[in-house]
């Protein structure tokens, strides 16, 4: 596991991670040290915890309970998956809430609502964008609290066989590959070589969501992503570049999911701090800013296992 940057505060440690480990690579468990949030941008890999399976792909969250043990496996996966952890502290978790059943839900699928969050936030990262990243993981943390205590609880895939889970997370990779085009279910099924109804139920059991909804919110993910990076492009060209056909149909789905319009949502990218600050002003103790985000590590570390 490479830790690519790691930036902290008195709140929230950010830290993106690359792992290189491919099939072949034995499995260990692994101890969660505090609570944490991690969005997969990229890639996908198995996540073992308290006795349950997930496939996690890109958009997808895991979600750390401080004290649990977990397994992350690949022998379903390609190696080079990429997250960008969101590490909570005590007192943070106890501002957000959450019950113990939140915070050991331990894979979530994508939701629209965190992924245009990820990628805002991914982006700032990388350093393209204006916005406070401490600022962007405590939204997106808080976020993920107010939607996962509304949803109802998903059935886990332990039925599923390891070929069932190969096919939706091959699926998953080949729909995130080609969201900008025109993708039907009986498309998406042609390639895992199932029918239309035997697809669906096998993706839908695996991942959490429908191939539609997870072709809609790869589409909503790379909106946010060029949304944050290129200032200038067109709204419209972006609507129709990622596979939208049309613009009001774009603004009304962006505009759901991230509770901004596309404008506002590149204007916040931009540093606009107006538009974030009814969104985190929850999120401060006493009315008192939280401290400034420093980096506490530069350029690529390798992490000792064990």
């Amino acid at each position: 596991m490479l830790v690519l940057s790691e930036l902290k505060t008195d709140a929230i440690r950010i830290a993106s991670y690359r792992c290189d480990a491919g099939p072949d690579a034995r499995p260990f468990t692994e101890l969660h040290e505090g609570h944490s949030v991690s969005y997969v941008r990229k890639g996908s890999f198995g996540y073992r915890t308290r006795g349950r399976a997930y496939e996690l792909v890109a958009g997808s969250v895991l979600v750390g309970c401080a004290g649990d043990e977990y397994m992350c496996t690949h022998d379903n996966h390609v190696c080079g998956d990429e997250c960008l952890a969101f590490h909570l502290s005590p007192g943070f978790v106890e501002l957000i809430g959450g019950d113990r059943k939140t915070w050991r839900t331990g894979g979530v699928p994508p939701l629209a609502e965190l992924v245009v969050l990820g990628e805002l936030a991914q982006a700032a990262a990388e350093g393209h964008g204006d916005v406070g990243l401490d600022e962007l993981g405590m939204w997106f943390a808080s976020r993920f609290v107010d939607l996962v205590g509304d949803r109802k609880k998903r059935p886990v895939a332990a039925t599923a066989t390891p070929r069932d889970r190969r096919r939706a997370v091959d699926a998953a990779m080949w729909i995130d590959a080609h969201s900008a085009s025109d993708i039907g279910l009986d498309r998406a099924a042609a390639e895992t070589g199932l029918s239309a109804f035997h697809f669906l139920r096998v993706f839908s059991q695996v991942l959490g969501v429908t191939p539609h909804q997870y072709l809609v919110r790869s589409r909503l993910r790379h909106a946010a992503r060029l949304l944050a990076d290129d200032r200038h492009r067109p709204v419209t060209e972006v609507a129709l570049d990622v596979g939208f056909a049309d613009l009001s149909n774009f603004v009304r789905t962006f505009h759901r999911a991230a509770g901004v319009s596309p404008s506002a949502f590149r204007k916040a990218a931009q540093g606009e701090r107006k538009i974030f600050q009814d969104r985190i002003a929850a999120l401060r103790d006493d009315g008192r800013p939280l401290m400034p985000f420093h980096a506490i590590g530069q350029g690529t570390v390798t992490l000792k296992r064990g």
